[in-house]
C-alpha cells in the first residue's frame, strides 16, 4: 500500500508559478512511476504530466507542455510538479498518482494505470 500526500496548492495570479509536492510512503519510492492529473469544476479528471520510474522520462499534456516540469527526489520519497506561467484555465484540484510499474508515455496518460492516489490539492489562478 502506498500513501500519497500532496502539498503546495494555493491561489496565484495569472503568469505566476507554484510548485506542488507529493510525498509517498509505504513502498520503495524509486519503484514508483508517478503521474499528475487535475479536475476542474464540472469537468472530468484529465492527465497533466507523468514521470516513468525506470527511465525518468517525462510526458505532458499539450496544454501544459513547456510550462510544467516534473522532478523527483528518491532520497525524500517526493515528486515535484513545477508549474510556471499559470493561467486561469489551470485552475483545478491536482492529484498525484502512483503505480509500481514502468509506463509508456501512452500508458502514463491513462488514470486507470495508476493504483494509488492522493487526496488532491486545490490550485486557483486568478486573472
Amino acid at each position: 500500500q502506498v500513501v500519497l500526500v500532496e502539498t503546495g496548492g494555493g491561489l496565484v495570479q495569472a503568469g505566476g508559478s507554484l510548485r506542488l509536492s507529493c510525498a509517498a510512503s509505504g513502498r520503495t519510492f524509486s519503484r514508483l512511476s508517478m503521474g499528475w492529473f487535475r479536475q476542474a469544476p464540472g469537468k472530468e479528471r484529465e492527465f497533466v504530466g507523468a514521470m516513468d520510474r525506470s527511465s525518468g522520462s517525462t510526458t505532458f499534456a499539450d496544454s501544459v507542455k513547456g510550462r510544467f516540469t516534473i522532478s523527483r527526489d528518491n532520497a525524500k520519497n517526493t515528486v515535484y510538479f513545477e508549474m510556471n506561467n499559470l493561467n486561469p484555465e489551470d485552475t483545478a484540484v491536482y492529484y498525484c498518482a502512483a503505480v509500481s510499474a514502468a509506463l509508456t508515455s501512452w500508458e502514463a496518460r491513462r488514470s486507470a494505470e495508476y493504483d494509488y492516489w492522493g487526496q488532491g490539492t486545490q490550485v486557483t489562478v486568478s486573472s
